[in-house]
């Protein structure tokens, strides 16, 4: 197995590690490992697109129906030419 160093820890967040590790009876380093395993093995958010973000979060107002919007015959082009 590997291991790691963390430096720089806040004294308040190695004094919580400490603290929540005797709540749960094992060491410091039993708690970091924990902590770290619970953290990784929780599936990532995977984003969704922003139609059905927006979707979802409007969904229970209920639907809008809109007219057909009736379209024009297509313009000709300008000429720039003499």
């Amino acid at each position: 197995m590997a291991s790691i160093t963390i430096r720089n820890i806040e004294d308040a967040l190695k004094s919580r590690l400490r603290v929540q590790a005797a709540f749960h009876g094992r060491s410091m380093e039993d708690e970091a490992r924990d902590i770290l395993r619970s953290a990784l093995n929780r599936e990532p958010a995977r984003p969704g697109s922003l139609v059905a973000s927006i979707r979802a979060r409007f969904s229970h107002l209920g639907g809008v129906e809109l007219p057909a919007m009736t379209r024009e015959p297509m313009r000709e082009p300008p000429s720039f030419g003499p």
